[in-house]
């Protein structure tokens, strides 16, 4: 095998065909009280309604990602999160001046802000808060 024959071989396993991933698709939260949480990202931070494929699954549309809310059923049959503990956190990303407004907006609606706006050594402007089961949410901005 000649040197190039040889780089060629090394380079083949280095590359992964995961690297032809461009974007995230759709995130899906699997739900506790699908009631509460249709409420909080429809009728509170106002995602507008992209389908509804059955009860136990409600995807919005979040810039050019679908948020999908589902119980789990079909591929993962996993216990529920323990009440009191996040399984995941969402950043959503606005403009400077936007995370401030989102603030205000969550707490008219009666939403307990874990931290208010906030500037970040890091550059950004951030705002958490919680959805009913319990996932991190931020809004930020870069600044």
């Amino acid at each position: 095998m000649n040197e190039e024959e040889v780089v060629n071989e090394r380079n083949s396993h280095s590359t992964s065909a995961f690297q032809a991933i461009r974007a995230i698709d759709y995130t899906v939260i699997f739900v506790r009280d699908m009631a509460a949480m249709r409420s909080f990202y429809q009728d509170i931070l106002g995602f507008p309604l992209l389908r509804e494929l059955s009860p136990g699954w409600i995807e919005y549309r979040v810039g050019d990602n679908t948020l999908a809310l589902a119980k789990p059923s079909l591929t993962a049959a996993d216990a529920p999160a323990p009440a009191g503990s996040a399984s995941l956190q969402l950043a959503f990303k606005v403009s400077a001046s936007e995370v401030d407004r989102c603030a205000d907006e969550l707490v008219r609606r009666g939403v307990k802000l874990l931290s208010p706006p906030t500037d970040q050594a890091f550059g950004h402007r951030t705002l958490f808060f919680r959805d009913p089961d319990g996932n991190l949410l931020e809004v930020y901005a870069e600044i």
